[in-house]
C-alpha cells in the first residue's frame, strides 16, 4: 500500500511539473536577491558619498574666495546630513510609496515595516535587493540635490536661511519630483497589458508620461538648477560683482573636487540600474565618455573665444558632460554618448559666460549654467540618443519582454519635454514661495559688513585658513 501511494505521489508532482511548463502555475516565482546585485547597490552608495562629501564641498569650495571657503564646506556637509535624517523619518516614504501621481503616502515614515528581508524592486523580473540598500542608495541622491543649489548664491546668504530653506524646499520639491518621475509599482506588476495598464495608473506623473529620467536629470540636475537661478536672482548679486576680483581661490581644490565627482558619478549613474549586468556596463562606458567629450568640447569653446585653455573650464566641462549624460545613460549608445558631451560643453560654455552676462543674473558657481542648463540639454538629448536607428537600446516594454518597435523621436521628445516643463514650474515654484517665507521670517541675506568680511569667520568663527 505504501508503495502504491508513493507512485501516485511521484505521478501527481510530474503532473504539476508538467502542467507549469504549459503555464499553468500558480503564481510565477518570488523575486531573488542576488549579493553582487547587492554589494554593487551598496558600493555605488558610498561613490555617491564620495561625490558630496567632499567632491561636491571642494568643487564649490575652491571657486569661492578664501574667506568663504569653510562656509561651503560646512554648507555641503550639514545639507547632507540634514536631508539624510528627514530622509529616513519621511522623505523615502513620500517619494517611494503609493499614494497619487504626485506625493507618495506616510506609510513607511520613520522605515516603518522595512526589514532586513524586505525588497526593493530591481528593471529586471525576478530580481530585488534589499530595501535597505534601496533606501540607502536614494538618499544619497535625496542628500546631493539640495547641496548643489548653495553654488547659485554662494558667499552672500545666512547659514541659517539656508538651512531652513532647503527644509522647505527638500520637502516640497525634491520630494514631489522624485514621485513623479520614478515610482512605480517595479516590472513584475507588468504581466499582461491589462496588469499593466493597473500598475502604470499608480506610477508618478511623469512616469505615466513616459519621460525617461535613468539617474535624475529632472530630478536632480533641473531640480537643484531651477532653484539655484531663482535664488541667486532674489538673494542679488555680490558685493563687488563686476567691479571687483570675485575669483576663485584654489583651482587645485576645484580640479581635486571635479576629479572625485567624475568617479563618484560612476556610482550615480551606474548605480540606478540596480544590477551589475551588461546594462550597468553600458551606463559604465556612456558616464566615461560623454564626460570625457564635454571635458574637450568645453576646453576647446574656451580656448577658441578666450585665446587660453584654463582648467577651470576642464572641471567645468567634465561635470556638465556628467550632468547632461545622467537622464540618457542607461538608454544611449556609446557615440550617442560621446555626441551629447561634445554638445553639452559648448552649450555650457556658453551658458557661463555669454548667457550670464546677457541676462545680469549673479549664479556664483554656476549651479545653474550647469547643472540645470546641462540637465536640460540631457533630459531633451535622451529623447535623440535612446534611438535605436542612433545607437541607442530603445524603450523595454515589460508586457512584451522585448523593445518595444517603432521608436519615434519626437514622441519621446514630447515625453521629455513633460518633464522638463514640470521640473522647471514646480521648482520654480516651490523656490519663490520658500525664499520669501524664509526671507520674512529670517532673512536671506548677510549684512554688507559680514560679507566682506567673509561667511567663515562671522557665520562660524573659524577660517579655513591660517596665516
Amino acid at each position: 500500500m505504501k508503495q502504491h501511494k508513493s507512485l501516485i505521489t511521484t505521478l501527481l508532482a510530474f503532473a504539476l511539473l508538467g502542467f507549469s511548463q504549459f503555464g499553468f502555475a500558480d503564481a510565477p516565482p518570488p523575486p531573488t536577491v542576488n549579493k553582487g546585485d547587492t554589494a554593487w547597490v551598496m558600493v555605488s552608495t558610498v561613490l555617491v558619498i564620495l561625490m558630496i562629501v567632499p567632491g561636491l564641498a571642494l568643487f564649490y569650495g575652491g571657486m569661492v574666495r578664501a574667506k568663504n571657503m569653510l562656509s561651503i564646506l560646512m554648507q555641503v556637509f550639514v545639507i547632507f546630513a540634514m536631508t539624510a535624517i528627514l530622509w529616513a523619518i519621511y522623505g523615502y516614504s513620500i517619494a517611494f510609496t503609493e499614494g497619487n501621481a504626485f506625493f507618495g503616502g506616510l506609510s513607511k515614515m520613520f522605515l516603518a515595516g522595512i526589514t532586513p528581508d524586505s525588497m526593493a524592486a530591481t528593471f529586471s523580473k525576478g530580481v530585488a535587493i534589499p530595501e535597505f540598500a534601496y533606501v540607502a542608495f536614494q538618499l544619497t541622491f535625496a542628500g546631493i540635490t539640495p547641496a548643489l543649489i548653495v553654488g547659485a548664491f554662494a558667499e552672500r546668504v545666512k547659514f541659517s536661511a539656508i538651512l531652513v530653506f532647503i527644509l522647505l524646499w527638500f520637502t516640497f520639491a525634491y520630494l514631489p519630483i522624485a514621485h513623479m518621475v520614478w515610482y512605480w509599482t517595479g516590472p513584475d506588476a507588468y504581466t499582461d497589458a491589462a496588469a499593466a495598464e493597473t500598475a502604470g495608473a499608480t506610477a508618478g506623473f511623469l512616469f505615466q508620461k513616459g519621460a525617461l529620467d535613468f539617474a535624475g536629470g529632472t530630478v536632480v540636475h533641473i531640480n537643484a538648477g531651477i532653484a539655484g537661478l531663482v535664488g541667486c536672482i532674489m538673494v542679488g548679486k555680490r558685493l563687488g560683482y563686476k567691479k571687483e576680483s570675485l575669483a576663485p581661490h584654489s583651482v587645485t581644490f576645484t580640479m581635486v573636487g571635479a576629479s572625485l565627482l567624475w568617479v563618484g558619478w560612476f556610482g550615480f549613474n551606474v548605480g540606478s540600474n540596480l544590477e551589475a549586468n551588461g546594462l550597468a556596463a553600458l551606463v559604465f562606458i556612456n558616464t566615461l565618455l560623454a564626460t570625457a567629450a564635454a571635458t574637450l568640447s568645453w576646453v576647446a569653446a574656451e580656448w577658441l573665444m578666450r585665446g587660453k585653455p584654463s582648467m577651470l573650464g576642464g572641471a567645468s566641462g567634465a561635470i556638465a558632460g556628467l550632468v547632461a549624460i545622467t537622464p540618457a545613460c542607461g538608454w544611449a549608445g556609446p557615440m550617442g554618448s560621446i555626441f551629447l558631451g561634445l554638445f553639452v560643453g559648448a552649450v555650457c560654455f556658453w551658458s557661463v559666460s555669454s548667457m550670464k552676462n546677457i541676462f545680469g543674473y549673479d549664479d556664483s558657481l554656476d549651479a545653474f549654467g550647469v547643472h540645470g542648463v546641462g540637465g536640460i540639454i540631457g533630459a531633451l538629448g535622451t529623447a535623440v540618443v535612446a534611438s535605436p536607428a542612433l545607437g541607442g537600446t530603445g524603450v523595454w516594454d515589460y508586457v512584451t519582454n522585448a523593445v518595444a518597435p517603432d521608436y519615434s523621436i519626437m514622441t519621446q521628445l514630447i515625453n521629455q519635454a513633460w518633464g522638463v516643463g514640470v521640473a522647471i514650474v514646480w521648482s520654480g515654484a516651490v523656490s519663490f514661495v520658500a525664499y520669501k517665507l524664509v526671507d520674512m521670517v529670517i532673512g536671506l541675506r548677510v549684512s554688507e559688513e559680514v560679507e566682506r568680511i567673509g561667511l567663515d569667520v562671522s557665520e562660524h568663527g573659524e577660517s579655513a585658513y591660517h596665516d
